[in-house]
């Protein structure tokens, strides 16, 4: 019986796992091997690693684990965790059964990308969902926004920081609120109501073809739409979730059911991998804490 079943190996996973490996814990973490930022080239705004590949990341992450003989990490998805007298049982993609005294998700997010045609292939090339990830890169550049509403405003702000020559894509909706039309003016960026109809790369950035009027050439696109979580678990084991879909925990990553715990991109709105893996480590002190009160009342 492991003392911590971990579900997911991204940056929060294999932190809580560094955590309680030092802690001498019994730790398995398993990982799906579908990580959100597979298809970053580089992770940016991780102190000591800015710009390292993603995969890189997770190589030397399974190399320090290595080091520590309590800790295992599986390539194995869990696809079913339920409560037993001792804590969890889970079943994994193998069939196998496992067990654990407390359970950890760092399962993370899906990005629901836009149904424009071209897209996909373009996603981590010339088309991104984060300007603090990836806005750096294309500075005093000339880019889109991909959205509609207060959503498609707030990544506008957040990319004036990077450039002025932007202009906002609704795909065919052409309304706004008072307040979205004021940050719009206030910005000086144009709008196209028009659908658009395909994206297609070029050398240096793509191309916006609408349905109407004039092809508009970007070095990017920067879209800001819906995600989801990208496991279930949460969900069957009765965590609460706040209205943009992600697990409530409290201040020390505790979700509120017993023995529970959450890090990373499935329970916060700062989506960066170095926030997920301080929530990983805070999540491991939490989750050691309440094994010594259970050994030692």
């Amino acid at each position: 019986m492991y003392e911590v079943l971990v579900v997911g190996a991204g940056p929060a996973g294999m932190s809580a796992a560094l955590v309680l490996g030092r802690s001498r814990r019994r730790v398995l973490v398993c990982d799906s091997g579908r990580p959100r930022n597979a298809v970053t080239p580089a992770m940016h705004g991780y102190l000591s690693r800015d710009g390292l590949p993603p995969p890189e990341l997770r190589r030397i992450g399974r190399e320090e684990l290595a080091h520590y003989p309590e800790v295992a990490v599986r390539d194995e998805p869990v696809l079913e965790v339920a409560r037993d007298a001792g804590g969890f049982v889970a079943t994994l993609g193998c069939g196998e059964r496992v067990r654990a005294r407390k359970l950890l998700l760092a399962t993370g997010v899906v990005d629901e990308l836009p149904a424009v045609p071209g897209l996909p292939s373009l996603y981590g090339r010339a088309v991104w969902h984060c300007p603090y990830c990836d806005g750096y890169e294309l500075a005093d550049r000339p880019l889109a926004v991909y959205g509609k509403g207060a959503r498609a405003t707030s990544e506008l702000r957040a990319l004036t920081r990077f450039s002025r020559d932007l202009v906002v894509c609704t795909d065919g909706d052409d309304e706004f609120g008072d307040a979205e039309r004021a940050c719009i003016e206030s910005v000086g960026a144009s709008v196209r109501t028009e659908r658009v109809v395909r994206l297609e790369p070029r050398p240096d950035g793509l191309a916006i073809v609408f349905d109407a009027g004039p092809v508009v050439e970007r070095a990017g696109l920067f879209f800001s739409t819906a995600l989801h979580q990208r496991s279930k678990l949460a969900e069957s084991l009765g965590c609460s979730f706040d209205e943009g879909g992600l697990i409530v925990t409290e201040d020390n990553q505790a979700s509120g059911v017993p023995g529970v715990y959450v890090a990373g991109d499935a329970a916060r709105s700062v989506l960066l991998a170095i926030v997920a893996a301080g929530e990983g480590a805070q999540a491991a002190f939490a989750i050691n804490r309440e094994l010594l009160r259970e050994e030692f009342p």
